[in-house]
């Protein structure tokens, strides 16, 4: 498969989305929350893509995975927003579950992204 942007990995597409559903969720919450809980756990989620995208347009291999693991890293913060809400009943535990089932899948994506480049070690990636 030939990649010609970050546009094209799937975990970038299924991180963008989601991004939107948290910001769907946060929508109901307390409008006290504006600069608490509702602000972390959006730029946790927007963290996510972002750090993938400019991972992709760095120039080698282990610029990638170094921006993957900050990646993975904000994954871990917003699942554990996402449990802080749930908690103060922000957010109910069904859609806790069906979230938490779609930060799993963005996590084994980036795990497989990460062992693949891994393979390659720290040659320049390709230009598009």
């Amino acid at each position: 498969m030939n990649l010609k942007s970050y546009r094209d990995l799937e975990v970038w597409q299924k991180s963008m989305d989601l991004v939107v559903e948290c910001y769907q969720i946060t929508k109901k919450f307390p409008k006290a929350e504006s600069y608490g809980l509702t602000s972390q756990l959006q730029r946790a989620a927007v963290s996510i893509p972002a750090n993938i995208a400019e991972g992709r347009e760095r120039q080698y291999t282990k610029e990638f995975l170094q921006h993957l693991s900050i990646a993975y890293g904000s994954l871990a913060e917003l699942e554990t927003h996402l449990q802080i809400a749930q908690r103060l009943n922000y957010l109910d535990m069904n859609h806790l579950k069906q979230m938490l089932g779609k930060t799993a899948e963005v996590g084994r994506m980036l795990n497989g992204l990460r062992k693949s480049l891994e393979k390659k070690g720290t040659q320049p990636i390709p230009d598009p």
